[in-house]
């Protein structure tokens, strides 16, 4: 389970951006690529900040879904289900993917003291 992982990651970064303040919600963007199961995160996030300056305090998750983009005909797309990582339009191979691998905290929201 690297939710829980994730977590201690998140407590650390928001715990010092916090500066002592206390947080009410931290808003993270997170891609569908990223294999993070949220039920996961957010029950690791409770269990974790239970009894510390976090307890309390929220995580708002925002799905990124993946997208793609043809290096041949510049077409983006959205990755289909199931995977597959040919163009829809030229049926080329040659793809990058330009959205769904973001795991970044976008902002902090202080609790009132």
């Amino acid at each position: 389970m690297h939710e829980l992982s994730l977590c201690g990651a998140i407590a650390d970064i928001t715990t010092r951006r916090a500066e002592g303040r206390p947080v009410g919600v931290i808003h993270l963007k997170v891609g569908a690529l990223r294999q993070v199961v949220p039920d996961s995160l957010l029950f690791c996030w409770t269990m974790l900040t239970e009894g510390t300056d976090l307890d309390g305090s929220v995580l708002d998750l925002d799905r990124v879904p993946a997208r793609l983009s043809c290096r041949s005909c510049e077409v983006d797309f959205p990755l289909p289900d199931p995977p597959a990582f040919a163009c829809p339009q030229c049926l080329g191979l040659n793809v990058v993917v330009v959205a769904g691998e973001e795991f970044d905290i976008t902002a902090l929201e202080f609790a009132p003291a």
